[in-house]
């Protein structure tokens, strides 16, 4: 594209990007979650958190579809757009692209199941390396945007993530769920079914209050408060460049 036009090219990489980053829809899924559980339609709001979680959703209740949207914007926010962002900085589109393919063969084949035990080990690895550091990063920028969610203190969330983010079973998924269950006041995590088997789960935050509708809004709120930090983080060293480099021409 950009042999053609640098225009082109640009326009190309903006739409790559585009594709990349799933905040949008993302909040767009997890809203009809609450929606659907605000109306009361609980089979509704199952189907549609069947869209956005990988564990079974026939037999939830309110409150578990609840914990489990409030748990997928949080781990989602890494996966779907602060890692997607970072590689995107380091390397362009190629680099965001190629994370998104090793995000997305763990979805489809990272599971701990007999089907899939030694084939999607190493996409589940890749994966683990990949969003590593985005994820404890997520746990810092979700610790500095908590007051602006509920009345939680930064000190309290970091806190909250030292204690519990190990108890997941997952290297990284641990540290962005305890950020948003301490910045929310919600217990999080705790069993689970995954294709017909039980998998038992300590809570995170069990002395927090059980999740509802509104906390899927805050949670939105707080991956969106998330994702303006990072790209205000993100956008600084390149704006700083480009300054520099018209006050300073070469």
């Amino acid at each position: 594209a950009g042999a053609v036009h640098p225009d082109l090219r640009t326009g190309t990489e903006a739409l790559l990007l585009f594709y990349c980053l799933a905040l949008r829809s993302l909040a767009a899924e997890a809203g009809a979650v609450r929606k659907a559980l605000e109306a009361g339609g609980l089979a509704e709001a199952r189907r549609r958190l069947s869209r956005i979680v990988g564990r079974d959703t026939a037999e939830l209740g309110p409150e578990d579809v609840a914990r489990a949207a409030v748990e997928s914007v949080a781990e989602n926010t890494v996966d779907g757009f602060l890692s997607p962002l970072c590689y995107a900085a380091l390397g362009g589109p190629a680099l965001a692209l190629a994370f998104k393919m090793a995000s997305t063969l763990d979805s489809m084949v990272g599971y701990r199941d007999e089907r899939y035990r030694e084939f999607g080990t190493a996409a589940a690895r890749l994966d683990d390396l990949a969003n590593f550091l985005p994820a404890r990063a997520a746990a810092w920028l979700a610790a500095a945007a908590a007051p602006l969610v509920g009345a939680a203190r930064p000190e309290k969330v970091l806190r909250v993530v030292r204690m519990d983010a190990a108890t997941s079973d997952s290297p990284n998924s641990g540290f962005p769920e305890a950020a948003f269950a301490a910045a929310l006041g919600v217990r999080l995590s705790g069993p689970a079914r995954y294709r017909g088997r039980l998998v038992e789960r300590p809570y995170i935050l069990p002395e927090g209050r059980e999740p509802g509708p509104r906390d899927i809004r805050r949670a939105v709120r707080l991956m969106g408060l998330v994702a303006a930090c990072a790209v205000a983080l993100v956008l600084s060293p390149a704006a700083v460049a480009w300054l520099a480099a018209e006050v300073f021409p070469s």
